[in-house]
């Protein structure tokens, strides 16, 4: 789902040829969909997924490689390694909840590295993104919901690809226990709010 809250992000993995010195941090808080974004681009780049302990280094010349949540790994020589591969063909994007810049490495040389990456920011999912989020997850589960429950869930849950994979799957579990249609009825229950609820969205 294209929207304003990813747009520019998007059009930036695209646009992963041209990258400067060939690398890219993809910034982003918990649930924004860094992991989604990332495997698709690293199927359109047929990149390689870094795995801590890979020490043949020299097998990923020229490749393209995807290093994920790289803020919780540390920051290290292997690293270092990576983005020089970048500078010599190769393609590198991390993905990451903070700037490289807060990053801390006792390796001297990578951090001017780390401040020069080039960030691409993944802000939260909007309603747009929620609300087409919320359509695939009911679809993955053969759920057929009334047309407005998806856009009534995303004005409502943490705006989150985690949130919206869970709510679907109170609902599916809901609906299945008590043999009912997927409706907005069953969404404000699963929610939790009571029939009493001032509906500020009607």
């Amino acid at each position: 789902m294209i929207s304003p809250a990813n747009a520019a992000t998007v059009a930036a993995l695209d646009g992963w040829r041209s990258w400067t010195d060939g690398r890219l941090a993809l910034i982003g808080p918990e649930g924004a969909g860094k992991t989604h974004l990332a495997r698709v681009w690293a199927r359109d780049a047929d990149a390689v997924t870094f795995e801590a302990g890979v020490t043949d280094l020299a097998a990923l010349h020229g490749r393209a490689i995807l290093v994920e949540d790289a803020d919780r790994r540390p920051a290290d020589a292997t690293l270092f390694h990576l983005i020089n591969l970048a500078e010599t063909g190769a393609r590198l994007l991390v993905t990451a909840r903070v700037a490289p810049r807060l990053w801390p490495t006792d390796v001297a040389d990578l951090r001017s590295r780390l401040n020069a990456l080039r960030i691409a920011h993944l802000a939260a999912p909007d309603d747009i993104v929620l609300e087409g989020v919320l359509r695939k997850f009911f679809r993955e589960r053969n759920i057929r919901p009334e047309e407005d429950v998806p856009a009534y869930l995303a004005r409502r849950i943490e705006r989150s690809v985690p949130a919206a994979h869970d709510v679907v799957a109170r609902i599916d579990e809901a609906a299945a226990n008590a043999k009912r249609e997927v409706n907005r009825a069953l969404a404000r229950e699963v929610l939790g709010e009571c029939d009493q609820t001032i509906d500020l969205f009607e």
